[in-house]
């Protein structure tokens, strides 16, 4: 009886309590947990039948960072002068000039925790690619990048934010969250922002309307409760978001890829099960019940997973992610071209839709060759 009390409050989208999440982890079967929340995407998804996407393209501004994440075999050291890179104009130039031939509309632009690298630099940045691309959206940084910029430059986290926006920053990616547990990340990212920095970071996105994403990358030395943790953390501070604002427009769990990076040499290796993938969306759509869009990594679990991970809660696949260097560099080499990704959705049944950022439809343009 308590199974069907559960899964009638989800359905319903109650506020599960954290007893009821761990049960959903732990003990629900996953076939009816899969079944509840298709039932409730369907409820909650505008055009149940429609599963977005996206082009972008994911340009690393630096490869710079003093985080020491042991996950990421990406970065280099301040003193690594012969790996060191900072993009230059003219490569986003031509980065965006390809991007908008394939039908993309928005940079997601990440970097690292660069020691030198003050706000003034993404303000130039952002204002120069804004003058030559004013169509392009500036998906940029993550709290904790914003966190590291305003410590570099002796200012406050909201006027990082409120200098930001004002260069030409349109929202703001959920990089950098991991799992929400300090025990996690001091033992995956020691130098790191703490979890009350990326709350602090993403509440006053929200208050500034700012539009932002939650994300979660898992399978590494977190418990199965910490996970549930995180999402409760995330739902709770949606809650928290002022009426009428964009708040988490969508959340993206992603598996983590051990491939090369320290963290592996330390022992810890992921292990991929796409049934636990596939559980994982099932529970973020019922206990995330005030976030609409739930999306589907293809990226890190392929497309048969994420196929299925569309039957089980999830609306939406991404994007065809023109370019992704940190994942990538660890072991994940799926890939998609625009007509792959409808393909993919097709075949799971469903019609596919491009959108932008706000999860807007958008006219899909075949690609210049």
């Amino acid at each position: 009886m308590r199974a069907e009390e559960i899964f009638a409050r989800a359905r319903d989208r109650a506020t599960l309590s954290r007893e009821e999440a761990y049960w959903l982890w732990e003990e629900a079967p996953l076939e009816r947990l899969a079944a509840v929340a298709d039932e409730v995407r369907r409820l909650v998804v505008p055009d149940a039948n429609v599963v977005t996407w996206q082009i972008d393209r994911n340009v690393n501004i630096t490869n710079v960072c003093i985080s020491g994440c042991k996950f990421c075999n990406f970065h280099c050291k301040p003193h690594e002068v012969e790996r060191e890179f900072i993009t230059t104009i003219e490569e986003y130039r031509s980065k965006i000039e390809r991007m908008l031939e394939l039908g993309g509309d928005q940079l997601l632009l990440q970097g690292g925790l660069h020691p030198r690298l003050g706000v003034e630099f993404y303000e130039e940045l952002f204002q120069q690619l804004k003058r030559e691309y004013p169509e392009v959206r500036l998906h940029a940084l993550g709290a904790p990048e914003v966190a590291h910029i305003a410590k570099v430059s002796s200012i406050s986290t909201r006027e990082a934010l409120e200098r930001l926006v004002a260069a030409g920053l349109d929202s703001l990616p959920g990089a950098g969250a991991e799992i929400l547990v300090d025990r996690v990340r001091k033992q995956i990212s020691p130098a790191k922002p703490s979890v009350d920095e990326w709350l602090q970071v993403m509440h006053q996105a929200h208050e500034m309307n700012l539009p932002t994403s939650a994300t979660m990358m898992y399978g590494h030395v977190e418990t199965p409760r910490e996970r549930i943790d995180h999402l409760l953390t995330i739902r709770d501070l949606q809650n928290k978001c002022p009426e009428g604002n964009w708040g988490f427009v969508a959340f993206i769990p992603w598996i983590f890829r051990s491939s090369g990076t320290r963290l592996e040499s330390e022992g810890v290796r992921s292990v991929f099960s796409p049934l636990e993938y596939v559980r994982m969306i099932a529970v973020s759509r019922l206990i995330l019940n005030n976030i609409r869009n739930i999306q589907a990594s293809w990226l890190t679990v392929g497309k048969p997973t994420a196929q299925l991970a569309l039957h089980s809660g999830a609306n939406d696949m991404g994007s065809i992610m023109i370019e992704e260097n940190v994942v990538s560099s660890a072991g994940a080499h799926n890939t998609f071209d625009a007509e792959e990704i409808q393909k993919a959705i097709r075949e799971a049944g469903f019609e596919p839709r491009l959108r932008d950022q706000l999860y807007r439809p958008r006219a899909y343009k075949v690609a210049k060759e």
